[in-house]
């Protein structure tokens, strides 16, 4: 079986530890904001070995994915020969909207 690396972009690096923060801020608590994040990481391992799931969003850009996590969380992705990228970790919370991905211009790189 074929198994990809999985990169997370910077943006989707601060975009877990804001999540962190928003759970510490809202239950007051290091350990279930440490858990709800391992929970995120552990699920973006999981791209490892089966990476084609989620909507294909082609329309927002060429390639993108779109997978939820618990219902709270949108992970946007894509999938390339080698490896899986993460580009964006969208959160929502308790009653709120998502924070959107934004397009990426047509003559920048995500590598």
């Amino acid at each position: 079986m074929k198994r990809y690396a999985v990169r997370l972009m910077p943006a989707a690096e601060n975009d877990l530890r804001a999540i962190y923060r928003y759970v510490l801020k809202a239950s007051r608590s290091q350990q279930v904001a440490r858990a709800h994040v391992t929970r995120i990481r552990r699920f973006l391992d999981g791209f490892q070995s089966f990476p084609m799931r989620g909507s294909l969003r082609n329309e927002v850009r060429d390639g993108l994915r779109i997978l939820g996590f618990e219902r709270s969380v949108s992970i946007a992705f894509l999938v390339e020969t080698d490896e899986v990228i993460i580009l964006r970790i969208a959160s929502r919370p308790a009653g709120g909207t998502l924070r959107a991905c934004p397009r990426r211009p047509e003559n920048t790189a995500y590598h």
